[in-house]
């Protein structure tokens, strides 16, 4: 099982930490049941030790936990970090991912219906 981050997200991940004043934070990505959807994704900081059945993803410096249900929805995603003239945040493209609401907050994953 992977996630890439893209090298656009890892810069963007690094600022934030900076910017935040917590070097030693984690990123923790995730998913969670909400939205029209079902499903909505998480990225937080994370300043807590990882939990027992996190996974630990090392990403030039950066360490991102996801927890093992998660994993499985995340499997084969990317992560990158857009900013247009129109917009700027993290996007993540799940190949795991079948349909995105009209507002584009919440998806349904592939067997979800």
């Amino acid at each position: 099982m992977s996630i890439h981050l893209t090298d656009a997200a890892i810069e963007a991940f690094q600022q934030k930490l900076e910017e935040r004043d917590t070097p030693r934070a984690y990123i923790r990505l995730g998913v969670k049941g909400a939205g029209c959807s079902g499903y909505q994704y998480v990225i937080q900081f994370e300043d807590n030790s990882p939990r027992e059945k996190d996974i630990e993803l090392f990403f030039n410096g950066i360490l991102v936990l996801v927890d093992k249900k998660s994993m499985g929805y995340l499997d084969g995603c990317i992560l990158e970090y857009e900013q247009t003239l129109l917009a700027q945040g993290f996007k993540f493209i799940n190949p795991n991912e079948i349909s995105r609401c009209g507002c584009g907050s919440s998806f349904n994953l592939k067997g979800n219906k």
